[in-house]
């Protein structure tokens, strides 16, 4: 039985609930809906807004949850994976619950669930926690980040017809568990869409509309597709990639306040544009460099990151620090990766990450990283193993901007050294 005691043995604790297989999932949801029925069904009894994509649900679930707070809303909020902290998975108005209640309340929770005989893997203890921690804490509104891909997700277990599904830009990523097409792809995220919902999606390809188009006719559901962006030059602050996901949430957020009430102000609306996300375009200063910190680990986002680099410190030469996981098919996103970072970097260090049981995936080997650079034409690089090392060679550098991105497990490195 799991015995909590505090967030920093809780890697330590979960280890048990990996699954031996982390590639294979679920192909059916009946195993979660039997937990949550035992459960007495905590993810209908509150309102809910489910964010499926390939880039940026996380931003848009802290840019939704802020405005939904700034409505006077009661928000719950589970996004993943974490950045710090387990208890990040788990937030009441913005704020993690806090340590000794989170462990205890997830001692309680997983009680229950082995007295009712289920088991669950590692996600499935984090989302299933969450639905069932929001109705203990009283929440108005949950705001759930799909974990991969949304119709076989965990958190897709919500029957109520007010659910808000936003959809946020699709591209080619975890193509071993979605599929190798976009439209494939397209049709895993659009998988949220259940009877007469409510979804909002950002014009895309033909591709990613049709399926997001054909599914909400066959679920009777309301489609709003955003094509340009009402935000004024308030918000030239964000960056562009941002600034997409901020409208998204806003229209999300603006649907709900006028269907259940509540007001939400010019001035609310522009302080919850403010919210600090972490691992998300976030920078600080170390040593006199500018130090840009982002979890983007697919082309896509790297693509966004690359552009919001440029649109910030024009000019400015880059170095760039990288690593990335180990997946089935590295080609998919290693060289587009690399493609998308040697626009920007004039010199780039490739590193791994330590496994450890925080950091379940497996590193990449910087080798790989550093011959895909070479295969594209690309000479300005070396390949220091270490992560601290690497980082403390980019610092050293003589470019002021330092770029440290392609995969969240990198910046468990990075991050702390900075505070």
């Amino acid at each position: 039985m799991l015995q909590l005691t505090s967030l920093a043995n809780a890697p330590a604790q979960l280890e048990a609930y990996w699954p031996a297989k982390k590639s294979k999932h679920r192909m059916s949801l009946d195993h979660i809906r039997e937990v949550m029925a035992y459960l007495g069904n905590p993810q209908d009894k509150v309102k809910v807004l489910h964010i499926a994509g390939t880039s940026g649900k996380t931003s848009t679930a802290y840019y939704a949850a802020s405005l939904l707070q700034a409505a006077g809303k009661r928000v719950g909020m589970t996004v993943s994976p974490h950045v710090d902290l387990l208890n990040e998975r788990v937030q009441i108005d913005m704020i993690p619950i806090p340590e000794r209640i989170f462990c205890d309340e997830l001692n309680i929770f997983m009680a229950l669930v082995e007295k009712g005989g289920f088991t669950l893997t590692y996600f499935e203890v984090l989302y299933v926690f969450a639905y069932w921690e929001f109705v203990r804490q009283q929440v108005e509104y949950a705001v759930v980040e799909v974990g991969i891909g949304g119709l076989l997700d965990t958190t897709n277990v919500v029957s109520r017809r007010d659910k808000v599904c936003i959809l946020t830009d699709i591209g080619f990523d975890h193509m071993s568990v979605l599929g190798h097409t976009i439209r494939e792809i397209a049709a895993q995220k659009a998988g949220i869409i259940l009877q007469h919902n409510q979804v909002f999606c950002w014009q895309q390809s033909k591709d990613v509309i049709d399926v997001f188009v054909q599914t909400a006719r066959r679920k009777q559901a309301s489609i709003e597709i955003v094509q340009e962006s009402s935000l004024d030059d308030r918000f030239s602050f964000l960056p562009a990639f941002q600034r997409r996901n901020f409208e998204l949430a806003l229209r999300a957020v603006e649907y709900v306040v006028d269907r259940d009430g509540g007001a939400l102000g010019n001035d609310a609306v522009l302080l919850a544009a403010h919210m600090y996300i972490p691992a998300r375009m976030e920078v600080c200063t170390y040593k006199g460099k500018t130090i840009v910190i982002d979890g983007s680990h697919n082309a896509q986002k790297l693509h966004a990151l690359v552009a919001a680099v440029r649109e910030r410190y024009p000019g400015q030469p880059v170095t760039v620090l990288t690593a990335f996981a180990q997946s089935k098919h590295p080609e998919n996103r290693i060289e587009p990766g690399i493609h998308e970072l040697i626009t920007m970097a004039q010199y780039m260090v490739c590193t791994g990450f330590i496994v450890d049981r925080r950091t379940p995936h497996a590193s990449l080997d910087p080798a790989v990283i550093g011959d895909a650079c070479r295969r594209t034409g690309y000479h300005s690089y070396e390949v220091i193993n270490d992560p601290v090392a690497a980082f403390e060679t980019a610092v050293a550098r003589t470019e002021p901007v330092i770029v440290v991105a392609g995969s969240f497990f990198l910046l468990n490195h990075i991050r702390p050294l900075l505070r």
